[in-house]
């Protein structure tokens, strides 16, 4: 297993994680991931980190906070062995305090987690969403008061756009607080807007990226194809409105690019994609979901061999897309970065 250095930080992670929304599977959304109890989670624990993936990524949100439970008994008795990634601001009661990135709820947020996951110490903590009816200076403060009391190690974000991030990063270091080291992103052949602004952002802040729905969620199984019914099991039939829009005829452009690039490599679609994104810059960690160990150990094979220039330059002519406004505009001055 390969490691790299998270952005700006020392701590090294394997360039896959584990993915626990599979966890629990309460409610119609998550028991569309998967619905993993602690005895199948706790194989799945085994057999990442028999392949070197010591790094679990949850949330309290997912499964309103069994993910976690779960998460924490597949791992007792070897807590020195993993890093736990874990997030918050979504709403988890009905109070109006409940949610978001204010002191009262972080740190109501991080004690539950805490609990939840049988540990005294988390060590990477995420920003699940920007709040924007939150002072930025409140949420940094109180995010660099729970690295400085041991419980937070390294702090990340998740789903934020560009000045949120920068305007995050300027105010911890206005003040000498704890940053930002990660930011957590949707990123894939069939999902490339993270390269328009927040990827140039990671490079020249060293922010790395840690990869949510990696296969388009779950668009890139390979499954699903022109003129085929979705399989009759796949999160799309219930989750497909709230994922990211994805037009049928440009994914099936990429998916006969994958095809050929397959072939190949003697690799699976799945496999193919997943490697394709740990070739990006500032990509250090790729999250990886499955449902049983079948599934992850086929995620596992993505790992361990690199697709050539040529292979890499097929899946992004297939992918590309023009960029929204002021990305398409600024392409045209030869002193901005070209395309990635």
């Amino acid at each position: 297993m390969e490691y790299r250095t998270l952005g700006r930080s020392g701590l090294k992670v394997p360039v896959l994680s584990f993915g626990t929304g599979t966890f629990g599977g309460k409610g119609e959304f998550f028991n569309a991931w998967g619905s993993s109890d602690v005895a199948e989670a706790t194989r799945l624990v085994d057999v990442c980190l028999e392949a070197g993936v010591n790094l679990f990524d949850t949330a309290d949100v997912y499964s309103k906070g069994v993910s976690e439970e779960i998460l924490g008994k597949a791992i007792k008795g070897r807590r020195n062995q993993v890093l736990i990634s874990t997030k918050t601001t979504f709403r988890m009661g009905d109070g109006p305090n409940d949610l978001g990135s204010s002191r009262h709820h972080i740190l109501e947020a991080c004690e539950a987690s805490l609990r939840r996951l049988g540990t005294d110490y988390i060590d990477i903590y995420h920003m699940h969403g920007f709040d924007a009816q939150t002072p930025i200076e409140e949420t940094v403060k109180t995010l660099d008061h729970l690295v400085q009391s041991g419980k937070v190690r390294y702090l990340a974000c998740s789903n934020f756009s560009g000045w949120h991030l920068m305007k995050s990063i300027s105010t911890a270091e206005r003040y000498g607080w704890e940053r930002y080291c990660a930011h957590q992103v949707y990123y894939s052949l069939v999902g490339r807007d993270y390269e328009w602004e927040l990827m140039p952002l990671g490079m020249k802040e060293n922010v790395a990226a840690i990869v949510w729905s990696p296969l388009g969620w779950g668009r890139l199984t390979g499954k699903i194809r022109r003129g085929q019914p979705l399989p009759k099991v796949s999160r799309l039939h219930s989750t497909a409105e709230q994922g990211p829009p994805t037009p049928d005829e440009y994914l099936y452009k990429v998916v006969d690019a994958l095809d050929e690039v397959a072939k190949e490599t003697g690799k699976t679609i799945p496999q193919v994609a997943l490697n394709w994104l740990l070739q990006r810059p500032t990509v250090a960690n790729v999250i990886m979901g499955a449902r049983n160990e079948e599934q992850l150990r086929q995620n596992l094979g993505s790992v361990g061999w690199n697709l050539t220039k040529d292979q890499i330059a097929k899946l992004d002519a297939a992918s590309e897309q023009t960029p929204v406004y002021p990305y398409w505009h600024q392409r045209q001055f030869e002193r901005n970065p070209k395309p990635v």
